[in-house]
């Protein structure tokens, strides 16, 4: 069975490229019948954040993204988070060292940054110079029992090549020459991610390892472990970094990066996840719309991930989440537009009144915010009005026709059939064009110049509103000079 893990650690929200992580690693476990695990890596204690494990737990379920066994799941192959599990890695310390594939190091902070300022400035590859490597174990055994503080270090053979099989990049070659003596169990006690990483990997029976291209370059010392240790490893596959328009890696400073942030923004938890999987990933055709994660995990296949570095393309996303607000239910969209009226102040209104804006507004919103702070005349009066429309489309005899319009309309049929039929002849009876008072209708019911048919937008709003609007702003709008 396959099963597969996404291994975040503790230090803050869920970013965007973790979340395509986690998503590749569940189409691959769907696509399979197999196994998503979360696990959670928290053995870099200076960095951990409090709330961030239940922060990344809820941004996973909201993108749809279930989890099968581990963290917030339960499962017999646990516990799934690194820090419980500190005996279990120095039992596997232990194991290494009494076959020789590792070794206590004695070296102190300040004696390893001047090896490594020595070695900058002869313009030697900067890496630790195996001091303690043929140390007397006996000797190092009596250090370590007195006291002393130490590190492991696993010992990488020599003038050796590691080839990985990569599902993404084919075959990768690394010649153990230049490959650190990596430090597998720290001073504190805690492992390094490369011990922790393999020996979960094995005990929790992973069958394949998705994960960033920054792990490409440990993948040696992680084969060599696996082999130290007489396991078959998992397969690997190392997915391209995600960089910003200018080919650098997507920071902050290129707009936001966590999940939560597009949550906020409006974005659909479908709209995100069909944009990130093809972040990197297509079918071999020009699809870019998929109505649903199992749809998408059909189509996925590893082996067609790029190897090149993905373009995080902000216009990209907003168009693929704004295919997937005109494909979503009316239903599912109210469901998602709940605390978007909460945090605008407003009050939620019945669904079917929600309904018919979501359909009149279908074809011009991108994002769920859209729909509310986008067009929040549909629930309140406006209180402002935009000047370039108002400059442009407010004549002399606006008020008056406004007026006119209103007083026709107290008694008609409040249909938009009707509605467009009562402004025409208004127009028609003071020989001016409809255009004359389409738009200074339109700036006194939403104080806007733009959005959906006028005419079907005053028949959602109701007849007390619109005549309310019109005769205020008729009363009170003038053009600023």
């Amino acid at each position: 069975m396959v099963r597969v893990r996404f291994a975040p650690s503790p230090t803050g929200y869920l970013h965007v490229g973790g979340l395509r992580t986690a998503l590749y690693n569940f189409l691959l476990a769907r696509q399979q019948g197999g196994k998503f695990l979360l696990r959670v890596e928290d053995t870099d204690r200076n960095r951990y954040v409090e709330g961030a494990v239940e922060s990344m737990i809820e941004s996973l379920g909201w993108a749809g993204i279930a989890i099968d066994e581990g963290v917030g799941a339960g499962g017999e192959l646990g516990p799934y988070t690194q820090s419980e599990r500190l005996d279990i890695y120095r039992q596997h310390v232990e194991i290494l060292l009494e076959k020789g594939h590792a070794y206590y190091c004695f070296a102190t902070p300040e004696e390893l940054q001047q090896m490594r300022d020595e070695q900058t400035k002869a313009n030697q590859m900067v890496m630790y110079d195996r001091r303690y490597r043929d140390y007397d174990p006996a000797q190092a055994k009596e250090r370590v029992q007195a006291g002393e503080k130490h590190v492991v270090r696993m010992k990488i053979p020599d003038n050796e090549t590691v080839v990985i099989d990569d599902l993404v990049r084919g075959e990768v070659k690394f010649d153990t020459a230049l490959v650190d003596d990596q430090v597998l169990l720290k001073n504190d006690g805690f492992p390094t991610y490369h011990l922790a990483a393999v020996v979960d990997d094995h005990l929790m029976e992973i069958t394949h390892v998705i994960r960033g291209e920054e792990w490409l370059t440990s993948t040696p010392k992680h084969l060599l472990l696996y082999r130290f240790f007489g396991w078959d490893p998992p397969r690997f596959a190392h997915l391209p970094l995600i960089v910003n328009q200018q080919k650098k890696k997507l920071s902050k400073r290129d707009g936001d990066v966590s999940v939560e942030a597009y949550r906020e923004k409006g974005y659909l938890p479908l709209g995100l996840v069909n944009f990130l999987a093809l972040l990197g990933w297509n079918a071999g055709d020009d699809k870019e719309f998929y109505a649903s994660l199992e749809e998408l995990s059909q189509a996925f296949a590893v082996e067609r991930v790029h190897k090149s570095s993905a373009v995080f393309d902000f216009d990209k996303l907003k168009h693929i989440n704004f295919l997937h607000m005109r494909a979503t239910p009316s239903a599912e969209l109210r469901k998602e537009l709940v605390p978007f009226f909460a945090r605008a102040g407003l009050e939620m209104p019945s669904p079917e009144y929600l309904d018919g804006v979501i359909e009149l507004m279908r074809e011009r919103a991108s994002l769920l915010t859209d729909l509310v702070e986008g067009a929040r005349y549909f629930y309140e009066d406006p209180t402002e009005f935009d000047a370039k429309t108002l400059k442009k489309r407010w004549k002399d005899d606006s008020p008056e026709l406004l007026k006119a319009y209103a007083d026709a309309l107290e008694d008609c049929e409040w249909k938009a059939e009707r509605l467009e039929e009562v402004l025409r002849s208004v127009c028609e009876a003071r020989e001016a064009g409809a255009g004359r008072l389409i738009h200074p209708a339109r700036l006194a019911v939403s104080g806007v110049g733009g959005g959906p048919g006028l005419f079907e937008m005053l028949e959602l709003i109701g007849r007390e509103a619109c005549l309310r609007r019109m005769r205020k702003a008729a009363d009170q709008l003038v053009v600023p000079q």
